[in-house]
């Protein structure tokens, strides 16, 4: 990989930025992803967000990555506190920047959540070595997390809030140990200062969402540790972008012990409106679906006429769903693995 110490604080937050609008645009551009919005398939009328949208939030969240990643060069020089990195902050623009740009609803968020923290560690490795390694970016991400503030957690709270219901993302009840405050509590973000609640502990709160689990372990586990591997082996093996892309995207779905928790989300919020008791409820269906991932893999997935024909007949059995059964934290995670590889040197 091209090392870039003698180049200038611009220049690098500027090869950050680009890395992480194309591995979003790659995302969602790769398919057939089971399920999931790609070039030819747009999610349904009840997620919203047609492939246009992807694309324009893609570029949307652009300035925002640059931002991460000059602050993270600064973290990296000294000059800034981790704390003052302010990656809620940071996560509050890129999704408020989105929503200006197009009309589609919330197609980003989630790559926001985990492109903020991967940029500013980018800056930050960066500013210390003059070039990135896989395990210098894996080390400062889960720097950048774990340094976060009661102030990152209200800036994210307040930016859920207002671009999200509780039909979409239920409730946390206060009945049983809850660590954290529900978003749409009207006193949440008071109860979060005066608790000293940081991002990274309300994120490690959420023990029913891998997502959060994910995200407050540094994106070890899955991110780093399963797709980036599984990328660039199959890109190596076959030389296809996309083929390599979706064989990412059913190795991370297969890869959950629970099932995609956005779609046990889905499931289980027709039938209880208390998020732990939903996830619950729609775990079984979530669990099926990556049981079905894990097959198509072992048939060769886009790599062999049988594996296609099984992908294919899983999207379109997961396209009927009204949106219902889309496994967006595959694709959130698939598209961070991307940000991570292209960062790494990847081309293609």
């Amino acid at each position: 990989m091209k090392r870039l110490l003698s180049s200038s604080k611009e220049e690098i937050a500027d090869y950050v930025m680009l890395c992480g609008q194309l591995a979003s645009i790659m995302e969602v551009s790769a398919g057939p992803k089971p399920g999931s919005v790609s070039k030819a398939t747009d999610l349904p009328v009840r997620r919203a967000g047609t492939y246009e949208h992807f694309l324009t939030g893609a570029v949307a969240i652009g300035p925002t990555i640059r931002e991460a990643a000059l602050r993270g060069i600064r973290a990296g020089e000294k000059k800034l506190k981790m704390s003052n990195i302010r990656i809620g902050n940071l996560i509050k623009q890129g999704m408020e920047s989105v929503r200006l740009w197009h009309l589609g609803g919330d197609t980003h968020s989630g790559p926001i959540l985990l492109f903020i923290p991967i940029a500013a560690a980018s800056g930050k490795t960066f500013a210390e070595k003059g070039t990135l390694t896989l395990e210098g970016l894996e080390e400062n991400t889960n720097e950048v997390i774990s340094s976060t503030t009661s102030h990152d957690a209200v800036d994210f709270y307040q930016v859920m809030r207002t671009g999200c219901s509780p039909e979409e993302l239920g409730r946390i009840s206060e009945a049983g140990e809850v660590e954290v405050p529900d978003i749409f509590d009207e006193s949440a973000e008071s109860k979060i200062i005066s608790q000293g609640i940081t991002l990274y502990e309300a994120m490690k709160a959420c023990t029913w969402d891998e997502f959060a689990q994910e995200w407050a372990n540094g994106l070890k586990s899955t991110c780093f540790r399963i797709g980036y591997p599984t990328l660039i082996n199959c890109f190596r093996e076959t030389g296809n972008i996309n083929t390599a892309t979706v064989g990412t995207f059913l190795t991370i779905l297969s890869s959950f012990e629970h099932g995609d928790p956005c779609i046990a989300r889905w499931v289980g919020l027709k039938n209880s409106r208390d998020i732990r008791e939903a996830v619950n409820i729609g775990r079984n269906k979530a669990r099926e679906i990556s049981a079905r991932a894990k097959e198509i893999l072992k048939l060769g997935g886009l790599k062999t006429s049988e594996g296609t024909r099984a992908l294919l007949e899983l999207d379109h059995e997961l396209s009927q769903s009204e949106g219902e059964l889309y496994p967006a934290t595959a694709a959130d995670f698939t598209a961070a693995t991307l940000f991570i590889a292209f960062l790494l040197g990847l081309r293609f």
